[in-house]
């Protein structure tokens, strides 16, 4: 017999026995009929998770091996790089600090003036392909730009969802470009990001020396050399991010509760979760217990995603086999997310 599962969409199995239905952990009706959701959820699975030949059953329920390796003990909050499969299953620090940069277009310009004291100002920017902030000064705070000691720096914030707020340092030289052929690709990028025209004259930039990402306020950071900010590419959801977390956590509560249970290890009963960020290797969730403590897990996707439709089939998949796990259809053979990180700031 079919468990009935009311607050899901049914979707016909047509690959196996037409007379099974699937249910779709995702309502169609939150997420765009024209992805990869709205097919029999057997294709998905099958070409997301890459089963072997012979696509395991239990009690007659189509089902994908699923495996997470457990993050690596973050025992401080620096950037810790774990391993899924042949992946690591969390950005490096210079892909967070470029995806922040990407994101952003204000932040806070720190300098020393003629009379030596450091002064910060607000600032707008935007970033050349390779991150380099680009930077535009009136006439009025153009004086500012001219002090002797070109060293700067600057600080950019990225709130998600509320709750975590990751950061990015730029330490560097206040350079004013001359060639001509520099200037107008300057420019080009300004009125891109602004819609606006822009002086070549009122144009700088901050020549990267080294870069400092930080998780999250009262967290440790990580140096990044200029090098690797360079040659590092901002997360390709960054643009759809926020759209998704925010469907999951409107739609998918009940999802959200239930892969805390599933692939997470936890010796504590959720009292409230929430799904904070997601990129092209997994997603990060904060979790209250009881005892009105806060804590962070990183839950992997089963591999790397590319786009808004990939993260949405990925979770569709994982919402299923965590389903199936639950109903006791599939036995949970894979390891457990064990490493959680305490949130004391929040």
């Amino acid at each position: 017999m079919i468990p009935k599962v009311a607050q899901y969409h049914l979707t016909a199995n047509t690959t196996t026995n037409p007379h099974i239905l699937l249910p779709s952990i995702i309502p169609c009706t939150h997420f765009s009929s024209k992805s990869s959701l709205s097919r029999p959820i057997i294709h998905t699975i099958t070409q997301l998770f890459n089963p072997p030949p012979r696509i395991r059953r239990a009690k007659q329920y189509p089902s994908c091996r699923f495996s997470f390796r457990p993050l690596a003990t973050a025992t401080t909050t620096s950037q810790v790089d774990v391993e899924l499969g042949n992946n690591v299953s969390k950005p490096f620090p210079a892909e967070v600090s470029r995806t922040v940069m990407e994101l952003s277009s204000v932040g806070t310009l720190s300098t020393l003036t003629q009379q030596g004291w450091p002064l910060g100002i607000g600032v707008r920017f935007a970033v050349d392909p390779e991150g380099t902030p680009i930077l535009c000064f009136n006439n009025i705070n153009n004086d500012y730009a001219s002090s002797t000691d070109t060293r700067s720096t600057l600080h950019v914030q990225l709130e998600q969802c509320g709750v975590r707020t990751p950061q990015c340092t730029i330490q560097g030289s206040l350079e004013k470009p001359q060639d001509i052929m520099v200037l107008k690709k300057l420019q080009s990028i300004w009125r891109k990001r602004f819609e606006e025209e822009v002086a070549d004259d009122l144009l700088y930039v901050v020549a990267v020396e080294r870069v400092l990402q930080i998780d999250d306020f009262m967290e440790d950071g990580t140096w990044v050399s200029p090098s690797d900010y360079k040659l590092a590419n901002p997360d390709p959801l960054r643009d759809f991010s926020e759209k998704i977390v925010d469907e999951i956590n409107t739609h998918n509560m009940e999802d959200i509760r239930r892969f805390c249970n599933v692939y997470a290890d936890l010796n504590f009963q959720v009292s409230d979760a929430k799904v904070v960020w997601v990129d092209r290797l997994g997603f990060d969730m904060r979790i209250s217990c009881p005892e009105k403590e806060v804590y962070e897990v990183r839950i992997p996707f089963p591999r790397e995603v590319t786009d808004e439709k990939g993260a949405k089939s990925s979770f569709n998949c994982m919402s299923q086999l965590a389903w199936e796990v639950e109903k006791s259809y599939h036995a949970p053979d894979f390891n457990k997310v064990k490493q959680l990180k305490k949130i004391t700031t929040r």
